[in-house]
């Protein structure tokens, strides 16, 4: 018997000594402050906070500045139809944020949810373009209960930023705003907003990716975070550990899950001075459509890599043609900032002063050049009311400029031509199986530039005559003939 009590001494002092070490093998066990054990050989720096111990210091220190935003707006009817995001209306993945495209019906009011936060004491707020756009009226509820009329100060929808103004409000807690760019995958953060118009509602996440691309406008580059966000955190802010903003919550995938993201903050530094200084951003102008390098094309090109922006028109009289940028010249260094590919250069360019003038490094035929150019003005953005929508009753169809933002959505690369927002039941356009998000190329046979030029070839065109249409879609060219009624 005297073995049998041995083994069980020896097993007891096993299991005891396993417990003390935290099972030894294992990843070492979080203190009650959620800090990792200053030693040991992880491979995570001594120190270093795991999974903290809860959220609620934070939460209090941050609600008072995190305001939910209800919106009243007019739905407008076929008869007055605006390009609102995605031409191919509920096949957009962030449907649940932007809302589906057009349709007709009558004229209705609308009411939405979104968030935002107090950036001043004085009363101003950051929020999404998309929460209060086309907004007829503006209520801002404080974390109080206390309810105020708002206004728009200003709006940038490349970027899906806006500012809102409340005044009368006492005692506002403005939120602290951080420094996005020094954010790490994994990092913890925290998303302050009104989901489905709950309140107050605080999720917690860690950062899953930066420099997202997900096609909402040119200048993507989004914050992936698995904190839960869902429709009404819109405009709300992502909270780092030590209660600063580094984004602005703004988009999900309808299908996905644990899938959302955020504009980084200092995107908005640069944006919400302008927003509230002058109501909307200027921004710099180079003169050049650009496009990916791929490898194929490196090979082309004379690279030894496939990096920067490929040039593939020069405007002309515009500050690239003055530099001496010539088509199919590889942008890769502006202004001493690398290129390594397009959508790189135009949010440089963009950030960029009017007026100033860079330097950029340049390879052509396979030798690197050293250009010059004074940065131009880009034009600014139309007003609600003027987006450059035209309607024509005898064809049955409603079509729009094809800006960039929208090209990008539809996967083209260029961005002359105009896009069909509405289509007409019983019409000359549906009869002739025209759809909305169609782009027009050419009509008889002519290149079709923008809305005004489109208008004046239908009206040249002779009574009773079909035309002949060269429509793209789904990167797909196709020619369609429609007679007007």
């Amino acid at each position: 018997m005297k073995p049998k009590k041995n083994f069980k001494t020896i097993l007891i002092a096993l299991i005891l000594t396993g417990i003390v070490m935290g099972i030894g093998t294992g990843m070492p066990l979080a203190s009650n402050t959620g800090e990792l054990p200053t030693s040991g050989s992880s491979g995570v720096s001594a120190g270093a906070p795991m999974i903290p111990a809860n959220f609620s210091d934070l939460a209090d220190q941050v609600r008072a500045g995190v305001v939910n935003i209800q919106v009243n707006k007019k739905v407008r009817s076929a008869d007055s139809p605006h390009f609102r995001g995605n031409p191919f209306g509920d096949r957009n993945p962030f449907g649940d944020f932007f809302g589906p495209f057009g349709g007709n019906r009558p004229d209705r009011k609308q009411q939405g949810v979104g968030s935002g936060f107090i950036i001043s004491a004085d009363g101003y707020i950051l929020t999404n373009n998309h929460v209060v756009e086309d907004a007829d009226q503006i209520q801002v509820k404080l974390s109080g209960g206390k309810e105020i009329d708002g206004r728009i100060i200003g709006r940038d929808p490349k970027t899906d930023l806006a500012i809102v103004k409340i005044d009368g409000a006492t005692d506002l807690r403005p939120l602290k705003l951080g420094d996005s760019d020094t954010l790490k995958v994994g990092n913890w953060v925290v998303a302050v907003g009104s989901p489905f118009g709950l309140e107050q509602t605080v999720t917690a996440g860690i950062i899953s990716a930066k420099g997202r691309v997900i096609g909402s406008g040119p200048y993507d580059n989004f914050i992936q975070t698995d904190a839960s966000i869902n429709p009404g955190n819109s405009g709300g802010p992502l909270i780092n550990m030590q209660g600063e903003v580094v984004g602005i919550n703004t988009a999900i995938i309808a299908s996905g899950q644990g899938i959302g993201f955020a504009i980084p903050i200092n995107i908005a530094k640069e944006i919400a001075p302008q927003l509230q200084k002058n109501g909307h951003v200027t921004r710099g102008l180079l003169g050049v459509n650009i496009q990916d390098v791929t490898p194929e094309m490196a090979r082309y090109f004379g690279l030894k890599e496939a990096r920067g922006a490929l040039v593939a028109m020069v405007v002309a009289d515009g500050p690239a043609e003055k530099a001496g940028i010539l088509q199919g010249d590889v942008i890769v260094t502006f202004n001493g900032q690398s290129v390594a590919e397009s959508r790189d250069l135009s949010r440089i360019v963009a950030s960029t002063p009017v007026g100033e003038t860079v330097t950029l490094q340049v390879m052509r035929d396979g030798k690197a050049l050293i250009l010059q150019a004074k940065v131009g003005e880009m034009e600014a953005e139309r007003p609600t009311g003027d987006s450059g929508d035209s309607s024509h009753q005898s064809l049955g169809i409603s079509v729009q400029n094809l800006t960039p933002q929208i090209a990008g959505e539809l996967g083209l690369k260029r961005t002359v031509g105009v896009v069909v927002t509405d289509v007409e039941p019983g019409s000359a356009a549906a009869e002739a199986m025209i759809r909305k998000g169609d782009v027009i190329r050419e009509v008889n046979r002519k290149p079709v530039m923008n809305v005004t030029d489109f208008a004046e070839k239908i009206k040249t065109s002779k009574g009773g005559e079909s035309l002949l249409f060269l429509i793209e879609r789904n990167q797909n060219t196709l020619f369609v003939t429609i007679t007007p009624k």
